[in-house]
């Protein structure tokens, strides 16, 4: 057990430097492209009669927004990937153009 818990510490640090890493990089980009990288509550359009009726996706949560994610690593289905895609400039998840996003990760062709 002494001769693994170096190891185990070594890990942790590692860990929590990758997690530390990829949170800064997340917020500069989206700072650098003049966003903010914390989320922003937008109160949701006032609904007329004339208004068209938008069907929430059954397993992404039906209060979306463009919250500054953009890559196929911080989604976490094809249904979210593509509503994103849709919905979201700046996306850097169709790397084919093709209109499908995160083909490798989640919405690969069969």
């Amino acid at each position: 057990m002494r001769r693994a818990l170096p190891y185990l510490i070594a890990a942790g640090l590692v860990f929590a430097g990758w997690h530390k890493y990829h949170e800064t990089r997340d917020r500069a980009v989206a700072e650098a492209e003049g966003g903010s990288y914390e989320l922003q509550s937008v109160p949701p359009p006032a609904l007329t009669a004339d208004s068209p009726v938008e069907r929430p996706a059954a397993s992404f949560a039906p209060n979306r927004s463009c919250d500054g994610r953009k890559y196929c690593s911080q989604m976490t289905s094809c249904e979210e990937a593509t509503w994103f895609l849709q919905h979201c400039p700046g996306m850097k998840m169709d790397g084919e153009g093709d209109g499908v996003p995160c083909e490798r990760q989640w919405c690969g062709h069969r």
